[in-house]
């Protein structure tokens, strides 16, 4: 049997910086990694192969959806010929899930594709930031999923916010999944036990629709290099409609690369040198008339 590890989180709680830690920390060990994100555009595949070779990005949705399963069953299918060596196994598979996705689907999904007899469930981890969860966690019901289906949650980012805003959130966590083993961590710095304790959970769930429509989506193709002063302004002008941008931006100093989340937003040299240019604004499902806008500035539509 091969150990899964899924790793939970709501869109730029810190779940792709959580795998880069775990690639660096486990860098000797044989782990294949599947990222799935919910932008139409492999932004965090792209970024995540600067530290490991074994990924399989998988863009455009949430593998929990009736889009992406049959991709993503067929990835995990696919892995134990084309990774798995004799003199090399593969010691487990790390699963980044979207940010939008409901995780406790996962269980029924390997039972039915009786994928169970190949792989065992070890640890469920969800990434939240203590500034989406508390404003977000009654309005969009994969937040709570993710937390409900946990072993580990980690509370990330507590030096970006108050000790009252994370007490706040951990106390959120708590009242949600009172038995789940709670951290609090700045860029996801923790040491994880990812693949002892496989488990059966009786989790139950439902797959996610292909349209979201608590969600908007807008991909942003760039022809020529912009203002990056100006490019901020703009995005914190609509900061209450984007619950995540992350993008590589040509700027007249070179490519850069733009995270905005909850919790803040930056826009600094790109580490992906050849990275393709392009912004990904994921945004609410309704009352974005200021994000549609700023794609329309642009030359982009909703995606």
């Amino acid at each position: 049997m091969i150990p899964l590890c899924l790793v939970t989180g709501f869109l730029g709680s810190g779940k792709t910086t959580l795998l880069r830690r775990i690639a660096d920390r486990h860098r000797h060990d044989r782990i294949v990694y599947l990222v799935n994100e919910f932008s139409p555009r492999d932004i965090d595949g792209a970024l995540f192969e600067q530290v490991e070779e074994d990924v399989v990005a998988i863009p455009g949705g949430s593998i929990f959806c009736r889009c992406l399963v049959t991709e993503f069953l067929g990835h995990l299918q696919r892995i134990p010929e084309r990774f798995h060596r004799e003199d090399d196994p593969v010691m487990g598979v790390v699963i980044e899930a979207s940010g939008v996705a409901d995780p406790r689907v996962i269980e029924q999904m390997l039972r039915e594709t009786r994928l169970d007899a190949v792989y065992a469930l070890a640890s469920i981890i969800s990434v939240v930031d203590p500034g989406s969860l508390p404003r977000l966690v009654h309005t969009l019901p994969n937040i709570r999923a993710q937390v409900e289906a946990a072993d580990v949650v980690l509370i990330n980012k507590i030096d970006l916010f108050t000790p009252d805003e994370v007490d706040a959130a951990e106390q959120i966590v708590r009242t949600i999944n009172p038995v789940a083993t709670t951290m609090r961590t700045v860029r996801c710095s923790v040491d994880l036990e990812l693949f002892a304790g496989a488990r059966v959970r009786g989790l139950e769930g439902e797959y996610a629709l292909c349209a979201d429509p608590n969600y908007a989506r807008f991909a942003i193709d760039f022809t020529e290099p912009v203002n990056a002063d100006e490019l901020r302004a703009e995005l914190e002008a609509v900061r209450d409609e984007v619950y995540r941008a992350k993008g590589f931006v040509p700027t007249a100093e070179g490519l850069a690369y733009l995270d905005m989340s909850a919790a803040a937003l930056t826009l600094e040299p790109a580490s992906v040198p050849d990275g393709a240019p392009g912004l990904v604004v994921i945004a609410r499902g309704e009352d974005h008339a200021g994000v549609s806008e700023f794609a329309r500035r642009h030359g982009a539509m909703e995606a």
